[in-house]
């Protein structure tokens, strides 16, 4: 059936514009398309693969859209990629949906044997156990209290299943995750402007390297904690990142400039 009576249109031509919810994207023909359809994060397409990314979902021969957003593409870095790469949808939700793989910054609210549950800003509580940390056994246990700020990535994701966290990568290390330090700041911002300062050689994050020395967190659920070497410096950053979402780069480095000033 073709695509003007299926009301499907093919996915290269919807590539920057908005899609709706049920709407239906043919892919383009390619001799590795068919079969398994990997769901991963839009940063992570394989050679010659077409990877269905957040807001899409595998339907047939083409993909199902199941958030409303722009339509976006990437392709594969390896030889032979035309048409495969990535494809996403760009959505500006305000709540938090937890996905297999996301790195987010959580709260512990209870301590319940040998789990923890955290607060992650989803519309359910994510558990993390007492075994999900490097180097921890039974009886050499993670000091973990209620209220700590837990920097961990999502192991189990799904409509079906309560949210499962871990603070060690494949190979058991931490790698920079586990329990954030008491001192510092965390504040919310949305989550498109985490996916902006998360891009690769982010110029927000790079002008304000050059102001401050700071150590900072940012968690795909749209949490950032923030911390400089005065309670001065670190109010300073957390209200750059907060106000940058909407200032064009002009009015960025007239702001920087001002601070370099003081």
């Amino acid at each position: 059936m073709a695509a003007a009576e299926t009301g499907a249109l093919p996915t290269e031509e919807r590539v920057g514009q908005v899609v709706l919810p049920g709407d239906v994207l043919l892919l383009p023909s390619h001799p590795e398309a068919d079969g398994e359809r990997l769901w991963l994060g839009p940063g992570a397409a394989l050679p010659g693969r077409l990877v269905c990314g957040p807001g899409l979902r595998s339907c047939g021969a083409g993909l199902l859209v199941t958030k409303c957003g722009l339509l976006r593409h990437r392709q594969s870095g390896g030889a032979g990629g035309g048409s495969g790469g990535a494809y996403w949808v760009d959505s500006q939700q305000k709540r938090y949906v937890p996905v297999k793989g996301d790195h987010v910054i959580g709260i512990v609210t209870l301590k319940a044997g040998d789990i923890f549950k955290v607060d992650v800003g989803g519309s359910e509580q994510a558990s993390l156990s007492y075994l999900a940390f490097e180097g921890a056994t039974k009886r050499n246990r993670p000091n973990v209290q209620v209220g700590d700020l837990i920097y961990g990535q999502f192991v189990v994701a799904n409509k079906d299943m309560e949210p499962e966290m871990v603070c060690i990568d494949s190979s058991g290390r931490a790698n920079g995750m586990g329990v954030i330090g008491h001192e510092g700041l965390l504040f919310k911002v949305s989550l498109g402007l985490i996916r902006k300062l998360l891009a690769p050689n982010c110029e927000i994050i790079q002008e304000l390297g050059q102001l401050y020395p700071f150590e900072v967190v940012f968690g795909m659920n749209g949490r950032i904690w923030v911390k400089a070497k005065t309670i001065q410096q670190t109010l300073i950053v957390a209200n750059i990142l907060e106000a940058c979402e909407h200032m064009t780069p002009e009015q960025r480095t007239q702001a920087f400039a001002k601070l370099s000033e003081r």
